[in-house]
Protein backbone atom coordinates (compact mmCIF):
# COMPACT_ATOMS: atom_id res chain seq x y z
CA UNK A 1 0.00 0.00 0.00
CA UNK A 2 0.85 3.48 -0.62
CA UNK A 3 0.53 5.73 2.23
CA UNK A 4 1.53 8.58 0.26
CA UNK A 5 -1.32 8.86 -1.55
CA UNK A 6 -3.68 8.08 1.08
CA UNK A 7 -6.21 10.92 0.40
CA UNK A 8 -7.69 12.86 -2.76
CA UNK A 9 -10.24 14.76 -1.08
CA UNK A 10 -11.79 17.64 -3.23
CA UNK A 11 -15.15 18.28 -2.95
CA UNK A 12 -15.47 19.88 -6.26
CA UNK A 13 -13.22 17.70 -8.73
CA UNK A 14 -11.19 15.55 -6.70
CA UNK A 15 -7.98 15.56 -8.85
CA UNK A 16 -5.23 12.49 -8.20
CA UNK A 17 -3.35 15.33 -6.31
CA UNK A 18 -4.02 13.52 -2.95
CA UNK A 19 -2.43 14.54 0.23
CA UNK A 20 -0.51 11.39 1.97
CA UNK A 21 1.78 11.54 4.56
CA UNK A 22 4.81 12.48 2.31
CA UNK A 23 3.20 13.18 -1.33
CA UNK A 24 4.06 16.46 -2.86
CA UNK A 25 7.23 17.47 -0.52
CA UNK A 26 9.04 18.35 -4.49
CA UNK A 27 6.32 19.48 -5.84
CA UNK A 28 6.14 22.28 -3.08
CA UNK A 29 9.51 22.84 -2.38
CA UNK A 30 9.61 23.55 -6.95
CA UNK A 31 6.90 25.86 -6.34
CA UNK A 32 8.51 27.90 -4.36
CA UNK A 33 10.81 29.35 -7.23
CA UNK A 34 14.51 29.98 -7.23
CA UNK A 35 15.90 31.39 -3.53
CA UNK A 36 16.08 35.45 -3.13
CA UNK A 37 19.44 36.60 -3.03
CA UNK A 38 20.51 37.84 0.74
CA UNK A 39 19.58 41.33 1.21
CA UNK A 40 22.08 44.10 1.38
CA UNK A 41 23.66 45.11 4.74
CA UNK A 42 23.23 48.95 5.68
CA UNK A 43 19.90 49.60 4.73
CA UNK A 44 18.20 48.99 8.22
CA UNK A 45 21.37 50.62 10.24
CA UNK A 46 21.10 53.73 7.86
CA UNK A 47 17.28 54.14 8.77
CA UNK A 48 18.02 53.65 12.08
CA UNK A 49 20.29 56.61 12.00
CA UNK A 50 17.71 58.47 9.97
CA UNK A 51 15.22 58.06 12.30
CA UNK A 52 17.71 58.88 15.25
CA UNK A 53 18.61 62.25 13.87
CA UNK A 54 14.46 62.69 12.95
CA UNK A 55 13.98 62.80 16.53
CA UNK A 56 16.63 65.15 17.59
CA UNK A 57 15.61 67.82 15.71
CA UNK A 58 11.64 66.89 16.32
CA UNK A 59 11.13 66.48 12.82
CA UNK A 60 9.06 63.23 13.00
CA UNK A 61 5.70 63.30 11.74
CA UNK A 62 2.79 61.06 13.28
CA UNK A 63 2.57 58.35 10.71
CA UNK A 64 6.23 57.33 12.40
CA UNK A 65 4.41 55.38 15.02
CA UNK A 66 2.88 55.55 18.32
CA UNK A 67 6.40 55.44 20.51
CA UNK A 68 7.75 58.38 18.28
CA UNK A 69 4.49 60.34 18.69
CA UNK A 70 4.87 60.12 22.22
CA UNK A 71 8.48 61.03 22.31
CA UNK A 72 8.23 63.79 20.37
CA UNK A 73 4.92 65.45 21.84
CA UNK A 74 6.42 64.69 25.23
CA UNK A 75 9.44 66.37 24.46
CA UNK A 76 7.74 69.52 22.40
CA UNK A 77 5.56 70.10 25.30
CA UNK A 78 2.60 69.74 22.91
CA UNK A 79 0.91 66.22 24.62
CA UNK A 80 -1.65 67.99 26.80
CA UNK A 81 -3.14 69.02 23.19
CA UNK A 82 -2.78 65.78 21.56
CA UNK A 83 -4.69 64.46 24.45
CA UNK A 84 -6.98 67.43 24.52
CA UNK A 85 -7.99 66.46 20.59
CA UNK A 86 -8.27 62.91 21.58
CA UNK A 87 -10.99 64.11 24.16
CA UNK A 88 -13.21 65.60 21.53
CA UNK A 89 -12.83 62.86 19.42
CA UNK A 90 -13.91 60.97 22.01
CA UNK A 91 -17.04 62.97 22.18
CA UNK A 92 -17.57 62.93 18.65
CA UNK A 93 -17.66 59.51 18.75
CA UNK A 94 -20.46 58.95 21.69
CA UNK A 95 -22.97 61.21 19.59
CA UNK A 96 -23.14 58.96 16.94
CA UNK A 97 -23.86 54.90 16.48
CA UNK A 98 -22.88 52.77 13.65
CA UNK A 99 -23.84 54.17 10.23
CA UNK A 100 -23.32 58.01 11.45
CA UNK A 101 -27.23 58.43 12.48
CA UNK A 102 -27.61 60.16 15.37
CA UNK A 103 -29.49 57.27 18.35
CA UNK A 104 -32.08 59.71 18.97
CA UNK A 105 -33.18 59.81 15.10
CA UNK A 106 -33.12 55.93 14.84
CA UNK A 107 -36.24 53.88 16.50
CA UNK A 108 -34.89 51.03 18.48
CA UNK A 109 -31.01 51.24 17.41
CA UNK A 110 -28.80 48.43 16.94
CA UNK A 111 -25.86 48.14 19.01
CA UNK A 112 -22.85 48.49 18.08
CA UNK A 113 -20.19 45.14 18.72
CA UNK A 114 -17.89 45.60 21.71
CA UNK A 115 -14.27 45.42 21.47
CA UNK A 116 -13.83 45.95 24.95
CA UNK A 117 -12.32 42.59 25.88
CA UNK A 118 -9.27 42.07 26.92
CA UNK A 119 -9.40 38.49 26.69
CA UNK A 120 -9.20 38.40 23.05
CA UNK A 121 -5.29 38.13 22.26
CA UNK A 122 -3.66 37.16 19.17
CA UNK A 123 -1.45 33.88 18.66
CA UNK A 124 1.82 35.64 18.09
CA UNK A 125 3.99 33.55 20.58
CA UNK A 126 3.60 29.87 21.80
CA UNK A 127 7.01 28.59 22.22
CA UNK A 128 6.24 27.69 25.84
CA UNK A 129 3.48 25.80 24.79
CA UNK A 130 5.20 24.02 22.35
CA UNK A 131 8.29 23.42 24.39
CA UNK A 132 6.28 22.05 27.13
CA UNK A 133 4.23 19.87 24.46
CA UNK A 134 7.12 18.70 22.23
CA UNK A 135 7.93 15.79 24.52
CA UNK A 136 4.53 14.13 24.28
CA UNK A 137 4.63 14.38 19.99
CA UNK A 138 6.71 11.56 18.09
CA UNK A 139 7.14 10.98 14.29
CA UNK A 140 6.40 7.60 12.90
CA UNK A 141 7.59 5.87 9.42
CA UNK A 142 6.20 3.11 7.98
CA UNK A 143 7.86 0.27 5.83
CA UNK A 144 5.20 -1.30 3.90
CA UNK A 145 4.84 -3.43 0.28
CA UNK A 146 2.78 -2.74 -2.59
CA UNK A 147 2.35 -5.67 -5.17
CA UNK A 148 2.29 -3.46 -8.35
CA UNK A 149 1.18 -4.88 -11.49
CA UNK A 150 3.44 -3.92 -14.55
CA UNK A 151 2.25 -3.22 -17.89
CA UNK A 152 2.41 -7.19 -19.10
CA UNK A 153 0.38 -7.98 -16.13
CA UNK A 154 3.37 -9.47 -14.39
CA UNK A 155 2.92 -8.69 -9.90
CA UNK A 156 5.72 -7.56 -8.19
CA UNK A 157 6.20 -6.18 -4.34
CA UNK A 158 7.59 -2.73 -4.41
CA UNK A 159 8.89 -1.22 -0.82
CA UNK A 160 7.81 2.04 0.26
CA UNK A 161 8.27 4.39 3.57
CA UNK A 162 5.79 6.98 4.60
CA UNK A 163 5.72 9.16 7.30
CA UNK A 164 3.18 10.47 9.66
CA UNK A 165 2.89 12.04 13.56
CA UNK A 166 1.13 10.44 16.73
CA UNK A 167 1.50 11.52 20.35
CA UNK A 168 1.74 9.75 23.57
CA UNK A 169 -1.72 9.24 25.92
CA UNK A 170 -1.50 6.21 28.03
CA UNK A 171 1.14 3.84 29.34
CA UNK A 172 1.22 0.73 32.18
CA UNK A 173 4.14 -1.29 33.06
CA UNK A 174 4.85 -2.24 30.32
CA UNK A 175 3.95 -0.10 27.37
CA UNK A 176 3.60 3.25 26.13
CA UNK A 177 0.19 4.18 24.04
CA UNK A 178 0.49 6.03 21.37
CA UNK A 179 -2.23 7.49 19.33
CA UNK A 180 -2.67 8.03 15.50
CA UNK A 181 -4.67 8.16 12.18
CA UNK A 182 -4.81 4.45 10.77
CA UNK A 183 -3.94 5.75 7.19
CA UNK A 184 -0.30 6.15 8.92
CA UNK A 185 -0.28 2.72 10.11
CA UNK A 186 -1.73 0.46 8.22
CA UNK A 187 -0.10 -1.60 6.10
CA UNK A 188 3.00 -1.47 8.17
CA UNK A 189 5.54 -4.43 7.95
CA UNK A 190 7.52 -2.51 10.08
CA UNK A 191 6.73 0.46 12.46
CA UNK A 192 9.37 2.95 14.54
CA UNK A 193 8.33 6.12 16.23
CA UNK A 194 10.99 8.93 16.65
CA UNK A 195 10.88 10.36 19.92
CA UNK A 196 11.46 14.17 20.97
CA UNK A 197 15.16 13.31 21.24
CA UNK A 198 15.51 11.80 18.07
CA UNK A 199 15.78 8.10 19.87
CA UNK A 200 13.98 5.89 17.10
CA UNK A 201 12.40 2.34 18.60
CA UNK A 202 10.44 -0.07 16.96
CA UNK A 203 6.84 -0.10 17.59
CA UNK A 204 3.92 -2.58 16.28
CA UNK A 205 0.17 -1.59 15.82
CA UNK A 206 -1.93 -2.68 18.90
CA UNK A 207 -5.34 -1.48 17.76
CA UNK A 208 -7.08 0.43 14.48
CA UNK A 209 -10.89 0.98 13.08
CA UNK A 210 -10.56 2.18 9.52
CA UNK A 211 -13.82 3.65 9.27
CA UNK A 212 -12.68 6.36 11.83
CA UNK A 213 -9.93 6.65 11.23
CA UNK A 214 -7.83 5.90 14.30
CA UNK A 215 -5.01 3.39 15.76
CA UNK A 216 -2.74 2.84 18.10
CA UNK A 217 0.46 1.89 18.42
CA UNK A 218 2.79 0.50 21.34
CA UNK A 219 6.31 1.09 22.47
CA UNK A 220 7.14 -1.75 24.90
CA UNK A 221 9.58 -0.11 27.67
CA UNK A 222 12.16 -1.83 27.41
CA UNK A 223 12.68 -0.89 24.40
CA UNK A 224 13.03 3.05 25.36
CA UNK A 225 16.55 3.84 26.52
CA UNK A 226 16.40 5.45 30.26
CA UNK A 227 17.32 8.96 29.41
CA UNK A 228 15.02 9.36 26.28
CA UNK A 229 11.79 7.90 28.95
CA UNK A 230 13.49 10.95 31.39
CA UNK A 231 12.83 13.57 28.46
CA UNK A 232 8.87 12.26 27.10
CA UNK A 233 5.42 12.61 28.53
CA UNK A 234 2.02 11.77 27.85
CA UNK A 235 -0.01 14.58 26.23
CA UNK A 236 -2.51 16.72 28.19
CA UNK A 237 -6.36 16.05 26.95
CA UNK A 238 -8.83 18.33 26.80
CA UNK A 239 -12.87 18.49 26.16
CA UNK A 240 -13.28 18.75 22.34
CA UNK A 241 -17.48 19.31 23.37
CA UNK A 242 -16.20 22.54 24.84
CA UNK A 243 -14.66 24.38 21.89
CA UNK A 244 -15.78 27.45 20.54
CA UNK A 245 -15.32 29.17 16.94
CA UNK A 246 -12.20 31.41 16.68
CA UNK A 247 -10.50 29.76 19.60
CA UNK A 248 -6.41 29.43 18.98
CA UNK A 249 -5.57 26.46 17.40
CA UNK A 250 -1.80 24.80 17.36
CA UNK A 251 -0.89 21.99 14.85
CA UNK A 252 2.25 20.01 15.57
CA UNK A 253 3.40 17.31 13.20
CA UNK A 254 6.22 15.59 10.87
CA UNK A 255 5.29 17.91 8.29
CA UNK A 256 6.43 16.35 4.71
CA UNK A 257 8.81 13.78 7.46
CA UNK A 258 11.11 16.63 7.99
CA UNK A 259 10.70 16.64 11.65
CA UNK A 260 8.43 18.24 14.27
CA UNK A 261 7.06 21.66 13.16
CA UNK A 262 4.39 24.27 14.40
CA UNK A 263 1.54 25.77 13.02
CA UNK A 264 -1.01 28.09 14.35
CA UNK A 265 -4.39 29.13 13.59
CA UNK A 266 -8.10 29.15 14.55
CA UNK A 267 -10.86 26.62 15.11
CA UNK A 268 -12.45 27.60 12.16
CA UNK A 269 -15.74 25.87 12.30
CA UNK A 270 -16.89 22.77 14.06
CA UNK A 271 -18.95 19.35 13.26
CA UNK A 272 -18.11 19.69 9.73
CA UNK A 273 -18.82 16.43 7.27
CA UNK A 274 -16.01 14.99 4.92
CA UNK A 275 -15.67 11.87 2.66
CA UNK A 276 -12.70 10.95 1.43
CA UNK A 277 -10.80 8.17 -0.49
CA UNK A 278 -8.21 5.29 0.22
CA UNK A 279 -6.28 5.70 -3.36
CA UNK A 280 -5.13 2.37 -2.89
CA UNK A 281 -8.22 0.49 -2.12
CA UNK A 282 -10.82 2.72 -3.20
CA UNK A 283 -12.67 2.52 -0.03
CA UNK A 284 -14.59 5.57 0.60
CA UNK A 285 -14.49 6.92 4.54
CA UNK A 286 -16.94 9.67 5.75
CA UNK A 287 -15.36 11.44 8.77
CA UNK A 288 -18.41 13.35 10.78
CA UNK A 289 -18.45 15.97 13.25
CA UNK A 290 -14.85 17.23 12.28
CA UNK A 291 -12.97 20.19 13.34
CA UNK A 292 -12.37 22.73 10.97
CA UNK A 293 -8.68 24.80 11.42
CA UNK A 294 -6.53 26.99 9.27
CA UNK A 295 -3.56 25.77 11.36
CA UNK A 296 -1.92 24.27 8.20
CA UNK A 297 -2.14 20.22 7.81
CA UNK A 298 0.41 19.73 5.46
CA UNK A 299 1.69 15.46 4.42
CA UNK A 300 2.97 14.54 7.34
CA UNK A 301 0.88 16.19 10.14
CA UNK A 302 -1.61 13.20 9.81
CA UNK A 303 -1.90 11.67 13.03
CA UNK A 304 -0.35 14.65 15.26
CA UNK A 305 -2.20 16.67 17.92
CA UNK A 306 -4.42 19.58 17.41
CA UNK A 307 -3.73 21.77 20.90
CA UNK A 308 -5.70 24.72 22.44
CA UNK A 309 -3.84 27.72 23.82
CA UNK A 310 -3.76 26.03 27.53
CA UNK A 311 -1.79 23.34 25.96
CA UNK A 312 -4.34 20.82 25.51
CA UNK A 313 -5.39 18.13 22.95
CA UNK A 314 -7.96 18.78 21.23
CA UNK A 315 -8.31 16.98 18.37
CA UNK A 316 -5.94 14.80 16.17
CA UNK A 317 -4.93 16.01 13.22
CA UNK A 318 -6.18 13.89 9.60
CA UNK A 319 -7.31 15.79 6.40
CA UNK A 320 -6.38 18.58 4.92
CA UNK A 321 -8.30 20.31 1.65
CA UNK A 322 -6.94 19.73 -1.59
CA UNK A 323 -7.44 22.34 -4.21
CA UNK A 324 -5.48 24.86 -5.72
CA UNK A 325 -8.19 27.39 -5.01
CA UNK A 326 -8.44 26.78 -1.26
CA UNK A 327 -5.98 27.11 1.51
CA UNK A 328 -6.20 27.30 4.84
CA UNK A 329 -8.56 24.37 5.44
CA UNK A 330 -7.46 21.38 7.28
CA UNK A 331 -9.43 19.02 9.71
CA UNK A 332 -9.09 16.80 12.77
CA UNK A 333 -10.87 14.46 14.57
CA UNK A 334 -12.29 15.69 17.92
CA UNK A 335 -10.32 14.36 20.75
CA UNK A 336 -13.50 13.66 23.10
CA UNK A 337 -14.86 11.32 20.16
CA UNK A 338 -11.39 10.10 19.05
CA UNK A 339 -10.73 8.71 23.32
CA UNK A 340 -13.40 6.49 22.96
CA UNK A 341 -12.41 4.19 20.31
CA UNK A 342 -8.57 4.72 21.54
CA UNK A 343 -9.66 3.57 25.10
CA UNK A 344 -11.21 0.95 23.79
CA UNK A 345 -8.32 -0.03 21.33
CA UNK A 346 -5.50 0.15 24.54
CA UNK A 347 -7.61 -2.05 26.34
CA UNK A 348 -7.98 -4.95 23.55
CA UNK A 349 -11.66 -4.74 22.98
CA UNK A 350 -12.97 -5.03 19.30
CA UNK A 351 -15.10 -2.68 18.13
CA UNK A 352 -17.13 -3.11 15.14
CA UNK A 353 -18.89 -0.54 13.33
CA UNK A 354 -21.44 -2.81 11.86
CA UNK A 355 -23.12 -3.53 15.16
CA UNK A 356 -23.75 -0.09 16.10
CA UNK A 357 -25.81 0.56 19.17
CA UNK A 358 -29.00 1.45 19.48
CA UNK A 359 -30.97 4.09 22.28
CA UNK A 360 -34.34 4.06 19.91
CA UNK A 361 -35.39 7.85 20.16
CA UNK A 362 -36.48 10.59 18.60
CA UNK A 363 -35.33 13.91 19.70
CA UNK A 364 -33.93 17.57 18.73
CA UNK A 365 -31.51 19.83 19.55
CA UNK A 366 -32.10 22.24 22.91
CA UNK A 367 -30.34 24.68 24.87
CA UNK A 368 -29.60 21.79 27.56
CA UNK A 369 -28.92 18.71 25.28
CA UNK A 370 -31.26 16.71 23.02
CA UNK A 371 -34.87 16.88 24.00
CA UNK A 372 -36.42 13.33 23.52
CA UNK A 373 -39.77 13.86 21.88
CA UNK A 374 -40.27 9.92 20.94
CA UNK A 375 -39.47 6.39 22.66
CA UNK A 376 -39.27 3.88 20.48
CA UNK A 377 -40.94 0.48 21.83
CA UNK A 378 -38.94 -2.27 22.90
CA UNK A 379 -36.28 0.16 22.59
CA UNK A 380 -32.92 0.14 24.96
CA UNK A 381 -34.40 3.88 25.85
CA UNK A 382 -37.84 2.59 27.32
CA UNK A 383 -35.99 -0.62 29.27
CA UNK A 384 -33.94 2.15 30.94
CA UNK A 385 -36.73 4.47 31.69
CA UNK A 386 -36.33 7.20 29.10
CA UNK A 387 -39.55 9.07 29.11
CA UNK A 388 -40.24 11.71 25.98
CA UNK A 389 -39.94 15.30 27.57
CA UNK A 390 -36.41 14.13 29.09
CA UNK A 391 -33.58 15.93 28.22
CA UNK A 392 -30.53 14.12 27.31
CA UNK A 393 -27.27 15.79 28.71
CA UNK A 394 -23.97 13.36 29.05
CA UNK A 395 -23.29 10.26 27.06
CA UNK A 396 -21.00 7.81 28.88
CA UNK A 397 -18.83 11.31 29.94
CA UNK A 398 -19.50 13.07 27.06
CA UNK A 399 -21.73 16.57 26.75
CA UNK A 400 -24.27 16.18 24.38
CA UNK A 401 -25.25 19.69 23.00
CA UNK A 402 -26.73 18.02 19.78
CA UNK A 403 -28.73 15.09 18.15
CA UNK A 404 -25.99 14.88 15.80
CA UNK A 405 -23.22 14.95 18.07
CA UNK A 406 -25.41 11.72 20.12
CA UNK A 407 -25.65 9.93 17.01
CA UNK A 408 -21.87 10.17 16.10
CA UNK A 409 -21.39 8.88 19.63
CA UNK A 410 -23.49 6.23 19.28
CA UNK A 411 -21.49 4.95 16.45
CA UNK A 412 -18.60 4.17 18.48
CA UNK A 413 -20.63 1.48 20.82
CA UNK A 414 -21.88 -1.57 20.08
CA UNK A 415 -25.01 -3.29 20.91
CA UNK A 416 -25.07 -5.00 24.87
CA UNK A 417 -22.57 -1.97 25.77
CA UNK A 418 -23.62 -0.49 29.04
CA UNK A 419 -23.43 3.15 28.66
CA UNK A 420 -24.21 6.14 31.60
CA UNK A 421 -26.25 8.77 30.42
CA UNK A 422 -27.03 11.82 32.41
CA UNK A 423 -30.44 13.37 31.63
CA UNK A 424 -32.81 15.87 33.30
CA UNK A 425 -36.55 14.33 34.03
CA UNK A 426 -39.72 16.12 34.94
CA UNK A 427 -41.01 16.06 38.39
CA UNK A 428 -43.56 18.14 39.01
CA UNK A 429 -42.77 21.75 37.81
CA UNK A 430 -38.99 21.18 37.30
CA UNK A 431 -36.67 19.66 36.28
CA UNK A 432 -34.51 16.96 38.25
CA UNK A 433 -31.01 16.00 37.26
CA UNK A 434 -30.33 11.83 37.08
CA UNK A 435 -27.89 9.23 35.90
CA UNK A 436 -29.40 6.20 34.40
CA UNK A 437 -27.65 3.12 33.14
CA UNK A 438 -28.97 1.75 29.42
CA UNK A 439 -27.76 -1.40 27.95
CA UNK A 440 -27.72 -0.26 24.24
CA UNK A 441 -29.60 -2.78 21.64
CA UNK A 442 -29.30 -2.92 17.91
CA UNK A 443 -31.52 -2.07 15.37
CA UNK A 444 -34.04 -4.94 14.65
CA UNK A 445 -35.19 -4.96 18.20
CA UNK A 446 -37.31 -1.69 18.06
CA UNK A 447 -40.33 -1.47 17.27
CA UNK A 448 -41.46 1.22 15.04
Amino acid sequence: MDNNNYYNYNPYTNPENGFGDTNGAETQAAAQGPSKPPRKKGFGVTLAKTIAIALVFGLVVGSAGLGVIYFGGDALGILADAEDDKDMDKDADDDTTAGSLNSETVKNPIQQTDTSDESIVAIMDVSDLVENAMPCIVAITNESETVIQGMWGQNYVQESESCGTGFLVEQDNEYIYIATNNHVVDGAKTLTVQFCDNAVVEAEIKGQVASKDLAVIQVAIADIPSETLSEIRLATLGDSTELKVGEGAIAIGNALGYGQSVTTGVVSALGRSVTVTDSSTGTTILNKNLIQTDAAINPGNSGGALFNVQGEVIGINSVKYADTDVEGIGYAIPISDAMIVIEKLIKGEEIDTEKAGYLGIQGVDSNYGVYIYKVYSNSAAEKAGLQAGDIITEFDGNKISSMSQLKELLTYYIAGEEVELGILQAQGNEYVEKEITVVLGDASSIEQ
